[in-house]
């Protein structure tokens, strides 16, 4: 009887449906919902972002200029081969420095830092194969196609509210593992850097790149610790050298093979457009492609490449604005997604219309650009309860650490890419070895990979039990955490394998599978203590095994106060400390800042 009336319950005509409720006023599906958010929130924040500018803003600027100019050139490199000279440095330039500009002004989120990836670069090299060897139609119209498809698709997503019904379910485990495949790929492009260096070089010119490249990692990272140099030297001298430190090293390694007898050594340099603001295909004049002269069965068929592009755009840009704004950021203002996914697909359109590649997204370059604009707060603590490694529970004060949320780094550092299109300066980019791009490569990869919670785990596999900190009284061991970081490990590695095969361009697929397996199947293997303890939720509070159920509405309604904020809370708010002491686990940290004078 019972049964049979909870199924009357279910039909009655009082109950409202399943698509009544997804369409509904906070419907996972209601259209314009979170765009219509997005777009207050962004109305909310826009003057105040222009009104934060110092020496660590400008620092954070030269800083990205040289992470995002640099390395895109190389794909640029890789592209004018992979494409036919359809798309050499010029067009990479171009498309850097033009969407990273439109983002810094409209987009909801600056601190996202917008390039031309790698993983695009494969995807490219195979839709040029197929659009010339396999359909016989012409590359640059066939692209112009799939790009203006992934467009629509992108608002398309933006408007039913993707970014709810997707990346809410992600974990930091999907994140902490797309982090390390962007590392490692960093670190075996400047293996290739060095290969290409031995095949095309003298044995001299190759002894000398080895040289470069690690002289380049070695003075920025040496650099980059130049505040932990107290008592030597002035403060700000120490400052400066630390914020400046990949560009101190940079200029240094360029100048320094035109010095003395270095100057007679072969060495191999960037390859630049430096004759005019002209494409890179010779006998294309104009950056417009005439896309209407494609047939129009080819201009449906480019939406099958159009929905493979919006997949890798749509989980690259969005791991990518949550990586660079995790709480150990401490943001504060208002912010999204779906705004960004609208002006991501505008720009992506526009691209194809020009004939450049497009631009999304960098890792590791976003959360790098947050890390660099990272300092604390005068006058603010926050509190913690810490177990030190003798199971002593004591409270410590940590100065709040946030960063500096503002627009003008992200739009000095696109506009000085943009202005690079210039002949003049494409020439003086060209005197750039490509040896101390594989430093930079090295370094980005290592500062990326610095702040990724794997490595940290990794050395506590290193650690002798007796020195690992003390765990949760439901965990018994640390084996099952080891297990855990292992397999992160082993699925980056399989993922960075997979791109370098002829499946490459669906690797994406595999990155959102883990979504599903995360919380499907590894509850199964893991315990949920464990699994508590290593992960949480990417885009909201609280963990996947928490027994508290957190609704899933808007991002934006989620958060809460630390991670979206509204107006009051740009004046005031809940910032939480970013890491734990050394040896310590933070057991349990305050609801509220203290501040003193």
């Amino acid at each position: 009887m019972l049964g049979l009336q909870r199924r009357r319950d279910r039909s009655s005509p009082d109950r409202p449906s399943r698509t009544t409720t997804v369409f509904s006023k906070h419907g996972a599906l209601r259209p314009f919902r979170l765009l219509s958010q997005d777009l207050r929130n962004y109305i909310k924040r826009f003057p105040s972002d222009w009104t934060v500018f110092n020496q660590l803003v400008f620092a954070s600027s030269v800083y990205v200029f040289f992470t995002n100019l640099l390395p895109g050139i190389t794909f640029a490199s890789d592209l004018y081969v992979l494409t036919g000279k359809n798309w050499g440095t010029i067009e990479v330039v171009f498309s850097t420095g033009l969407c990273g500009v439109i983002f810094s002004v409209f987009s909801i989120q600056p601190l996202t830092i917008l390039g031309v990836t790698g993983p695009f670069s494969v995807l490219a090299e195979n839709i040029y194969s197929l659009s010339t060897d396999s359909f016989n139609v012409d590359f640059l119209q066939f692209m112009a196609w799939s790009l203006i498809h992934a467009g629509w698709m992108h608002i398309v997503l933006a408007i039913f509210n993707a970014h709810e019904w997707t990346m809410l379910y992600v974990t930091e485990f999907s994140c902490e593992i797309f982090s390390l495949l962007n590392s490692i790929i960093y670190f075996h492009k400047a293996v290739q850097e060095l290969e290409r260096a031995h095949t095309d070089l003298p044995f001299d010119g190759f002894l000398y790149a080895i040289i470069g490249a690690i002289g380049t990692f070695i003075l920025a990272l040496f650099l980059s610790y130049a505040n932990s140099w107290e008592p030597l030297f002035h403060r700000y001298i120490r400052m400066g050298l630390q914020e400046y430190a990949a560009a101190i090293s940079i200029i240094f390694f360029i100048g320094m093979p035109y010095v003395g007898e270095l100057k007679n050594v072969d060495k191999g340099t960037l390859a630049t457009s430096s004759q005019a603001f002209v494409p890179s295909l010779p006998g294309r004049e104009h950056f417009y492609v005439p896309f209407w002269r494609l047939p129009v069965g080819w201009v449906f068929a480019a939406m099958i490449p159009g929905a493979i592009i919006t997949i890798l755009f749509f989980f690259d840009h969005e791991i990518s604005s949550i990586i660079c704004t995790i709480k150990r950021y401490g943001i504060r203002k208002p912010t999204g997604y779906a705004q960004d996914i609208v002006l991501l697909g505008l720009t992506t359109a526009l691209c194809g219309i020009l004939g450049i590649p497009p631009a999304n997204g960098l890792l590791p370059q976003a959360p790098l650009h947050s890390e660099s604009l990272m300092h604390d707060v005068k006058g603010e603590y926050t509190e913690q309860t810490v177990i030190d490694k003798h199971g002593i529970e004591q409270v410590v004060q940590k100065p709040v650490q946030r960063v500096y949320e503002q627009r003008w780094s992200s739009f000095l550092h696109a506009g000085a890419i943009l202005v690079f299109i210039a002949p003049p300066l494409q020439l003086v980019l060209g005197l750039t070895p490509t040896s101390v791009l594989a430093g930079l490569f090295i370094f980005m990869g290592q500062q990326s990979l610095s702040v990724n919670p794997v490595l940290q785990r990794t050395f506590y596999m290193l650690t002798p039990p007796s020195e690992l900190p003390a765990l949760p009284d439901d965990i018994q061991s640390y084996w099952p955490i080891h297990g855990y970081t292992l397999f992160e490990i082993v699925m980056a590695v399989v993922v960075f394998i997979v791109t370098l095969t002829v499946a490459g361009p669906a690797f994406p697929v595999i990155i959102i599978a883990l979504v599903p397996f995360r919380l499907l199947v590894m509850n199964r293997i893991w315990p949920r203590p464990v699994l508590r303890y290593v992960d949480k939720w990417a885009c909201r509070d609280g963990r996947p095994e928490d027994d508290v159920v957190i609704p899933l509405t808007s991002s934006n309604e989620v958060t809460g106060a630390e991670r979206r904020g509204n107006a009051a809370d740009i004046e005031k708010g809940v910032v939480e400390g970013s890491d734990s002491p050394d040896g310590v686990e933070v057991k349990h940290e305050s609801d509220v800042s203290i501040k003193t004078d």
